[in-house]
């Protein structure tokens, strides 16, 4: 049974499970921020828990391969990220990384916009940056909560 279910962990489906496993956590952040669903998937550990032992099993998947360092060019500049990311495994860790930390961030976005008092409707620009493009949607929000929080605070 434990190989059948090892078996069934290939990098790919990992990927999609991760892809489209996540998809219903922004749902609620979306579409339902306030909600007790929302607190208890969305806004707890339980997603990154998932997306981290699937981070953690890809670990020990190169770690049996050998050389745990092997291909690991992250400060080599981009030709050496480039040549990192041809390795299956390091590409799906780091993009369990941005699942992962964007999430968080979502979450982090309606908790906060709770505090201020910031409408739903505003935020969801924000959060589908945050699910699209990470970063992107973390700049929009702080523009938001500014305007919302009249103040500007880059440690709250």
């Amino acid at each position: 049974m434990i190989n059948n279910l090892l078996s069934f962990l290939t990098y790919e489906n990992i990927y999609l499970f991760a892809n489209w496993g996540v998809i219903p956590f922004w749902l609620l952040l979306i579409f339902i921020p306030q909600h007790q669903l929302t607190n208890f998937f969305a806004q707890s550990v339980i997603a990154p828990l998932l997306l981290g032992f699937s981070y953690a099993y890809l670990s020990y998947l190169i770690y049996l391969d050998g050389d745990i360092f092997a291909g690991f060019e992250l400060y080599n500049g981009l030709d050496g990220l480039y040549s990192m990311f041809a390795n299956e495994a390091l590409l799906l860790i780091f993009w369990l990384h941005f699942l992962a930390i964007s999430l968080f961030t979502g979450s982090w976005i309606v908790r906060d916009s709770k505090k201020y008092l910031i409408p739903k409707i505003v935020t969801i620009p924000s959060l589908i940056l945050t699910y699209f493009t990470g970063p992107i949607g973390l700049v929009v929000y702080w523009f938001i909560r500014i305007f919302f929080a009249k103040k500007i605070s880059f440690n709250d």
